[in-house]
This record gives C-alpha cells, structure tokens and sequence, in this order.
C-alpha cells in the first residue's frame, strides 16, 4: 500500500508562488506515474498536472506555462512548482499515485493541502 502526505498549504497573492510537496511511503523509481489534482468548492476534482516514471509530463491548458511538476526519486517526494498563481487556482490540492496507469484514474491518494490565493 503506498502513503502520500502532501504538505506546503498556503496563501499567496496574485501572482505569487507556492510549492506543494507529497511525500511517498515507497520508491517513486517503482511508480508507473504521479499526479497532482485540485478539487475546488461545489467542483468536482480535475488533474492538474502528470508526470510518468521516464519523466513525461502532461499539464491541463490553465496551468501550462505557470506550474511545473517534478520528482526527487532520491527523496521519495513529487513537487508541483505553482508561479504565477490566479485566484482561480484557489482549491484543495491532492497527489496521486498508480503504479499501472497514467491516465485520469489513481489508485492511491494523499489527504490533500488547501491553496487559497487572494
């Protein structure tokens, strides 16, 4: 069973930046693909952004230019880089994990971090 805790909630202004963390409980290196999400109030959750085991990235059209994810298989931790951000970015953010597929639907999830910009 794979744990993810994510941590770097916070609040930033228009236009500023946050780093979100998720923290593995196994060998990123083993998991097929990582993932970040957000769900915001009276919404239902969307990907955010992708990142597969050779490295391959995908971002949804709103983020692609301000956020980048990443993975830091030496420490276990998925990282999504936020600049730029939108009050619209405002939203519980969530890591996934899935060690078969790289699509929409993960197996494993962390509790989810609140980003609030305003």
């Amino acid at each position: 069973h794979v744990q993810l805790v994510e941590s770097g909630e916070g609040s930033a202004r228009p236009g500023g930046s946050l780093r979100l963390s998720c923290a593995a409980s196994v060998d990123t290196s083993s998991l097929y693909c990582m993932a970040w999400f957000h769900q915001a109030p009276g919404k239902d959750h969307e990907l955010v952004a992708r990142i597969d085991r050779a490295g391959t990235t995908w971002y949804r059209d709103s983020v692609k230019d301000r956020f980048t994810i990443s993975k830091d298989n030496a420490k276990n931790t998925l990282y999504l880089q936020m600049n730029s951000l939108k009050s619209e970015d405002t939203a519980m953010y969530y890591c996934a994990a899935d060690n078969i597929y790289c699509g929409t639907g993960f197996a494993y999830w962390g509790q989810g971090t609140q980003v609030t910009v305003s």
